[in-house]
Order: C-alpha cells, then sequence, then structure tokens
C-alpha cells in the first residue's frame, strides 16, 4: 500500500537521510523542519506523522495534542535525543503509538512503521477509507470529518459508497433512483437533486460534480 508519512524533523541531515529511507518504502513523505509548518498540514492527514519532540519553534508535545484532537485514529511515532521514561510515559499518554529514541539507525524507524502501518490499516484493524479530508467507515457506515461523526442519513451514505466506488463514473438520475431505492420505485427523478443537495451540505469538499442534462459524477482523487 502506497502510504503518506509525514516526517518532522528539525536536523536537516536526518530529516533528509530519514525521507530517503522511507520513499525507498514506495511511501509518499512529506517532510518539515518545523513546527509550524507541520500545523499547515493537520487538516490534510496521513497514514503516519513521524514527530522529533525537540523542535526550534513548538515542541512535539504540544503538536500532537492538535494532531490527536484534529485526527485521533492517525498514528504516530515520537522521536527524541533524550532517553528519559517521562517522555515515553508523556507521549503515550497524549497519544503516540510509538516512541524511538536518538542516535538509532534508520532501518529500525523504518521497521517500526510498517509494523505500525500494517497494525493500523489492516483489513482486520480498521475499515476507514481516506477521502480527503473525510475518512469513510463502511462497516459502521459513518463518514467523519477531523473525527467528527457527519450524521449521514442512509440514503445520503448509500450515494457517497456510489460514488466512492464509482470515482470518474458519470451517473444518470435514473442510474442513482435504480442503484439505491430499486428498480420498482415511482416517483421524480427529482429526489435524487435533493439527495445530492444535502450530500453536498454535509460535505462541501466532496468532488461531486453535476453534468448537465445527465446527472452526476464524483472526480476521481
Amino acid at each position: 500500500m502506497n502510504y503518506t508519512v509525514y516526517l518532522v524533523e528539525d536536523e536537516q541531515n536526518l530529516n533528509e537521510l530519514l525521507t530517503m529511507y522511507l520513499k525507498n518504502e514506495g511511501w509518499t513523505v512529506t517532510s518539515c523542519l518545523t513546527g509550524e509548518k507541520a500545523k499547515t498540514l493537520i487538516n490534510e492527514p496521513p497514514h503516519l506523522w513521524i514527530l522529533d519532540i525537540m523542535l526550534p519553534d513548538i515542541d512535539g508535545y504540544q503538536l500532537i495534542r492538535e494532531i490527536k484532537a484534529t485526527t485521533p485514529d492517525i498514528p504516530v511515532i515520537f522521536i527524541s535525543a533524550r532517553d528519559a521514561d517521562i517522555d515515553r510515559v508523556l507521549g503515550l499518554e497524549l497519544g503516540s503509538d510509538d516512541y524511538i529514541s536518538k542516535p538509532f539507525l534508520p532501518r529500525e524507524l523504518v521497521i517500526r512503521a510498517e509494523r505500525l502501518l500494517s497494525r493500523t490499516y489492516s483489513e482486520e484493524a480498521s475499515t476507514l477509507i481516506a477521502l480527503p479530508p473525510y475518512h469513510i467507515d463502511e462497516q459502521v457506515r459513518i463518514a467523519y470529518l477531523h473525527g467528527n461523526d457527519l450524521n449521514l442519513t442512509s440514503k445520503e451514505f448509500d450515494l457517497l459508497q456510489l460514488f466512492l466506488h464509482n470515482q470518474g463514473q458519470a451517473f444518470s438520475r435514473e442510474q442513482i433512483l435504480t442503484n439505491l431505492w430499486g428498480s420498482d420505485y415511482f416517483g421524480t427523478d427529482r429526489v435524487v437533486d435533493d439527495l445530492v443537495r444535502r450530500l453536498r451540505k454535509k460535505m462541501p469538499d466532496l468532488k461531486v460534480e453535476t453534468i448537465y442534462g445527465l446527472g452526476y459524477r464524483m472526480l476521481k482523487g
């Protein structure tokens, strides 16, 4: 799986070295040298955060508080130059999933990241589907924004699933009616327009476009 990883490490040489190792796993890596830059990425969550505790502007503890307040289910690995028990305990209390002390071999970090990603995103461990900035849990039929339930109705979630699994495909109103209400539905197809309007209101960043004279399509990506 092509995971997305955010690396926050202020030592530039180490940052570049770790970025290279992580990218060699086939992952998409965004690196930050400061906490302030990392904060700008919080609303576009990755699969994994790797955070240095000691940063030049804000520390990793403050950063993880903001990350967990927005996306509580995203795993975090802490990096620290100090091997103090208090750092390890505090990190765990704030929601970190692993802790690694400097100095360490880059390969060790990669192995820890691989294990954490596999454990978090295995089919059994998680049913979340990333649809930035949203996360969709099809098992419990809930759509989340920054960890908050968007309270979709049953039909709104049905429509979301139809778009989600057919990104880039155009659907006529009649096709949507058949998929969501069945072939024996009798009534106006304006119910589809109303359903799309309600879904867009609850999920305004959903890339659903109107195809005039036909129906709707959700754009890929």
